[in-house]
């Protein structure tokens, strides 16, 4: 089954080839982002598969099915990035990686919290410059913090139960309650009393048309002052602009995002040569309170491999007329 996996980075060549040592389909690479001006590259092949930040519109999906494309095989979870009445519309089936290692994507918040908190990326910098001195430094204990999980799926409730390790006290929004997180003690709240309970607060929600901007400037205001927010889900679950204003005025007290809203434009590309052109994103940058990171939540060897065999997988299931993991 000849497939094209657009966006396709070194370590997605060495994760695929190693998975498809069995299932042996035809396998071609493009580093180029799926977009209306590289979706004639996919001419001609059955099977398309696609990352987070490739265009899987109206418009390129129609190119797609022109071009003989009938599966697209998503190498994420989410999928707000495909217009699924359009893929329906015209014949093309839709599967996605529902689940590979919650681990990755909890335990990257984490680190965020913890580089946050201990100012690491700050330290990282003074002592590579000579700078030893410890003058804003200064972070707090987790344990005893209240911490909101925001979505309490399989990454969140990860993330719950290593926050629950440190002896944190949960709190967690979703409108389906996890056992699992419940036996650790946390206490499910309506989202406007987790922000204002929380010192900590922590996204793990998808992203859909109840979730777009959860954060924004009025949910800011709810939470308490000098509180952290983290955001390893989806970029868009946060209007971006808002965190500029809370930043400034101390309302918001750290901040770490492994995705951005605009990041399509961004991410996974070596732009160190050329002058940033998104002013929201230049703007985050300037504050030593902030880290980003450029969607690497998932860059796990583990992640990887789980990723790649559940792509397969779901490719050789739908060629067999058994499709799994469908949209």
């Amino acid at each position: 089954m000849r497939t094209l996996l657009y966006s396709s980075q070194t370590y997605d060549r060495d994760s695929f080839l190693a998975a498809n040592a069995t299932a042996r389909l035809d396998l071609h690479f493009q580093p180029a982002r799926l977009t209306l001006d590289t979706v004639a590259l996919a001419g001609g092949y059955p099977v398309v598969c696609a990352f987070i930040n490739d265009d899987l519109s109206a418009p390129v999906l129609e190119r797609l099915a022109a071009g003989g494309t009938q599966l697209v095989a998503l190498r994420s979870a989410g999928f707000n990035h495909v217009d699924l009445p359009t893929a329906q519309r015209l014949g093309i089936s839709v599967v996605r990686v529902p689940a590979y290692s919650p681990h990755a994507v909890a335990e990257h918040a984490v680190a965020l919290i913890l580089s946050l908190n201990r100012h690491l990326h700050r330290a990282y910098n003074r002592t590579r410059d000579g700078d030893f001195t410890l003058h804003g430094l200064t972070g707090f204990d987790l344990v005893g913090k209240t911490v909101g999980v925001v979505g309490t799926g399989q990454i969140g409730a990860t993330f719950a139960k290593i926050m629950a390790g440190f002896g944190c006290q949960l709190l967690a929004y979703d409108p389906l309650p996890h056992p699992q997180v419940e036996a650790l003690g946390a206490r499910y709240l309506p989202l406007d009393e987790l922000l204002a309970e929380a010192q900590i607060i922590s996204l793990h929600c998808p992203l859909n048309e109840h979730t777009r901007h959860l954060i924004n400037r009025a949910s800011l205001s709810r939470m308490q002052r000098g509180a952290m927010l983290i955001n390893t889900g989806r970029g868009a679950l946060v209007d971006t602009p808002a965190l500029i204003g809370a930043l400034k005025s101390g309302q918001l007290g750290y901040l770490g995002l492994d995705v951005y809203e605009e990041e399509a434009q961004l991410f996974f590309e070596d732009r160190s040569d050329l002058p940033l052109q998104d002013d929201v994103l230049a703007r985050l940058l300037t504050f030593p309170n902030v880290v980003i990171t450029a969607h690497q939540a998932f860059l796990t060897r583990e992640a990887l491999g789980a990723i790649a065999q559940t792509t397969l997988d779901n490719i050789a299931a739908w060629a067999a007329g058994n499709p799994q993991n469908s949209v």
